[in-house]
């Protein structure tokens, strides 16, 4: 079964346990109400295993032959190149005889790589989302990056989340900028304070997900998938599915939220003479309550429908940084521009040639895993570092938002007088033997 087959086994558990309704349950899950109940009848008869797709192997009964979608793409790639889709499909209908319907050319192009050099689409109807009924059933996160301290220190991002139903403020936390450690340690908060919510819906920055201009990898196109980014691998992870907003007016919710903490905890933190970032994170909590005692409302259905986390979870490696990284013929890893040796295993078996995961936790401490087993650790530095960036495989930070304050431009220092006077410009006068000075006329 694919992960999105298991999220439903457990979500239709935990609804029929609940006594949710199927309208509900449809929406946590992103399917049509008949769609819901025909699952919970094949869960009920088949177990978990009949939610697995049953066409899952085969090749589609209507599939285009592949000498035809073989023909498209070699006349558009000889012929037509540079042709919208729609220009196209009427080249091949009316001039080639080649029968097919705009969708399947479109789609065929897609796979081959190419996309229409003109859209023409009609403009999208957008109308109001009613709130999830019960709380717990969608988040919606953001990170606002303003003038906080009102000049009294460096400019701060506050990255945060509410919850949908409600309008409460679930977790909250100040960062130097919006970056990837500033969310996975607001899920800590919201995760240890409520529990795990069902969905959550975020914009298009790359913390959430890759740039599709962005060239796959090998092993990318080895697997036939994009490789999620480490927030994305989180929710993965916590089984938390998620929706990507095409507009900030799309998540109303939290951008109002953003006004509102603009306006009423800026003032708040000047009343406090903060000046730190730390001294920010500690009015914070107090900022939230008080916002959560004014302005959060009743859910519709008073049931919540947040997940309590498995008992014994090891929480430091799941809120972490992970990469795969190759085992070396000398046994070390190379993680960030420094190698790391593994040790010998029983009977002092080598690691050489082997995947491994490698955690970056938020202490500092490195930690190697092999099938899930630790095989090699390094120890916590004593002041464990306050910002992990998320990292590529040539060293570069990735994953964040960083802005950059204006430099303030530097005086001129002017030179004195007398040190001017004291190096004049050298004069270059030719020797008495130059070929100018014998073609002198005397």
């Amino acid at each position: 079964m694919s992960r999105e087959e298991n999220r439903r086994a457990v979500v239709l558990a935990a609804a029929e346990r609940d006594g949710r309704t199927n309208a509900e349950i449809a929406l946590a899950l992103g399917l049509g109400v008949r769609q819901v109940q025909r699952l919970k009848g094949t869960l009920k008869k088949e177990g978990p295993v009949g939610l697995a797709h049953g066409n899952r192997g085969r090749r589609a009964a209507h599939a285009l032959p592949e000498e035809l979608v073989a023909q498209v793409v070699d006349l558009y790639e000889k012929r037509y190149l540079g042709f919208n889709f729609s220009h196209y499909h009427e080249k091949l209908t009316e001039v080639e005889g080649v029968s097919l319907s705009l969708t399947s050319v479109t789609r065929k192009l897609g796979d081959a790589g190419y996309r229409s050099p003109r859209k023409r689409r009609p403009p999208k109807h957008r109308s109001r989302r009613e709130r999830r009924e019960r709380e717990g059933a969608m988040l919606q996160i953001d990170g606002s990056p303003h003038d906080w301290l009102g000049g009294r220190g460096a400019r701060m991002c506050l990255v945060g989340a509410i919850d949908d139903a409600t309008g409460k403020v679930v977790g909250a936390v100040f960062r130097e900028y919006e970056d990837s450690q500033g969310y996975f340690l607001m899920m800590r908060q919201v995760i240890r304070k409520y529990g795990i919510p069902e969905t959550l819906y975020r914009d298009r920055h790359g913390i959430f997900e890759r740039d599709p201009k962005e060239e796959e990898t090998l092993l990318e196109q080895f697997e036939g998938k994009r490789e999620p980014t480490q927030f994305g691998r989180l929710l993965e992870e916590l089984g938390v599915r998620q929706i990507a907003a095409n507009s900030p007016q799309a998540k109303g919710r939290v951008e109002r939220l953003w006004g509102t903490f603009q306006d009423r905890f800026v003032s708040e933190l000047r009343l406090a003479d903060a000046c730190t970032m730390e001294e920010a994170n500690e009015l914070l909590a107090g900022a939230i309550k008080d916002h959560n005692r004014r302005f959060a409302r009743k859910a519709e259905d008073p049931k919540s429908v947040w997940r309590k986390p498995d008992a014994g979870v090891d929480w430091e490696s799941v809120f972490c940084f992970k990469y795969r990284r190759t085992v070396a013929k000398d046994n070390t890893i190379r993680l960030f521009g420094e190698h790391m040796q593994i040790p010998p295993g029983p009977g002092r078996r080598s690691f050489s040639g082997r995947q491994v995961q490698v955690q970056q936790r938020f202490s500092g401490s490195v930690r190697v895993y092999y099938q899930g087993e630790c095989i090699a650790k390094t120890a916590a530095p004593k002041v464990p570092p306050s910002v992990i960036r998320v990292r590529r495989m040539n060293g570069c930070f990735a994953e964040e938002c960083r802005w950059t304050a204006p430099k303030a431009a530097s005086p001129k220092q002017e030179t004195p007088a007398a040190v001017v006077e004291a190096k004049p410009r050298p004069v270059n006068k030719p020797a008495a033997n130059h070929p100018w000075r014998r073609w002198a006329v005397t």
